[in-house]
């Protein structure tokens, strides 16, 4: 059996933040990136931070041959934070913070003191769909890290329009994928320097609904590669840094285990976090029966971990205390591939993420010109 790829948080993508942050002239505490670190020596006009979310290496060696633009310039392989989803990941990229220290750690996260797990992007009952009203929160919007940069480099970012933001006189809102590409050529092309933070939501988002291996996922993938060939060829004296927050893999099947009422009723409230990262919080009572029963019936398709012991073990970083969100247990999706439907209403997807499998690996790729 293939093991897990675990985070190395030295070869992370919380490491690029940090290696940024350093460059910025903003406070640092986590380890850097020596190949990213030499090359913002050179002191470009353009340092350009791009996160193309789902781009990780398995997609790409599905949907890319060795000679296309991207590939050419990987320069290291890095691994994405756990859980791998875009709450995680992104958060622990705008921050340069572990996702010990946000605890913004997966798609639906507990809030106990309503009894109800929430959609944490979109304020939303991960069960019924609904709105909530959330007058308290155990998660609080952290400054992103290149808010308090003393620099001499004006700070952009790229953004779509759900995207929060702290300061909005630099960000710049796109609608439509070209879009995008055009406003970094606008803002390359600025007088003076310029440092760019950009977020783009592909091929994440096709994947998730056609697959990695889709044509669909192909054309996403080859447009983000022409498109960032002809960017660099329309642009000067810039550094091109880009990664993804995590990878996707091809998703074989669906483990509903909304329908298992034997196991929900061992349950405090239905299961959270995400659907390959699965975290229960388990009546006390029933804790010994819960870890028979799930490993009796799940364990080809998720392997069952004390969420304590996944803790000590560093995998959700080296600091940070939000390890009561976490709930008593964490069941990780296997290479088998399959996707937990956690509620009626969850998606079924044909790609998705957030285990610890190939959708752990991301690149770093760096284009100068």
């Amino acid at each position: 059996m293939k093991r897990f790829i675990k985070p190395n948080w030295k070869k992370n993508i919380i490491n690029i933040s940090a290696t940024l942050a350093e460059f910025l002239g903003v406070p640092n505490k986590n380890a850097t990136l020596p190949k990213l670190k030499n090359e913002l020596k050179k002191n470009y006009k353009n340092v350009v931070f791009i996160c193309f979310d789902g781009l990780g290496i398995n997609p790409i060696k599905k949907n890319l041959s060795k000679d296309d633009f991207l590939v050419k310039n990987i320069k290291q392989t890095l691994t994405s934070t756990f859980p791998s989803t875009t709450t995680n990941a992104t958060t622990s990229l705008l921050n340069n913070c572990y996702p010990l220290e946000h605890g913004w750690c997966g798609w639906s996260m507990n809030f106990e003191y309503v009894n109800k797990n929430i959609d944490i992007f979109l304020n939303r009952d991960s069960w019924t769909g609904e709105i909530v009203e959330i007058n308290k929160t155990p998660l609080s919007k952290l400054d992103y890290y290149f808010d308090s940069a003393k620099t001499d480099y004006k700070i952009n970012t790229v953004f779509p329009d759900y995207v929060w933001v702290k300061n909005k006189t630099n960000n710049n809102v796109y609608t439509k994928e070209e879009k995008f590409f055009e406003i970094l050529k606008i803002i390359c092309n600025k007088k003076g320097k310029q440092f760019v933070y950009a977020y783009y939501s592909d091929p994440d988002h096709t994947m998730h609904e056609c697959g990695v291996s889709s044509n669909e996922a192909k054309k996403s993938i080859e447009f983000i590669s022409n498109s960032m060939k002809e960017l660099a060829n329309k642009t000067k004296d810039t550094l091109f840094i880009i990664t993804a927050d995590h990878g996707q893999v091809d998703i074989t099947g669906h483990v509903e285990l909304y329908k298992d009422k034997k196991m929900y009723d061992m349950l405090k409230i239905y299961p959270f976090l995400d659907s390959r990262s699965v975290a229960f919080s388990v009546k006390d009572d029933k804790k010994d029966e819960f870890k028979k029963y799930f490993k009796s019936k799940y364990k080809k398709d998720f392997k069952l971990f004390e969420t304590k012991k996944l803790i000590k073990k560093g995998i959700f970083g080296s600091a940070g205390d939000k390890e009561h969100l976490l709930g008593d247990y964490i069941a990780i999706g296997t290479y088998t591939n399959k996707q937990a439907v956690l509620t009626p209403k969850s998606t079924k997807f044909k790609g998705h993420h957030t285990s610890l499998t190939d959708e752990m690996l991301v690149p770093l790729i760096i284009i100068k010109n």
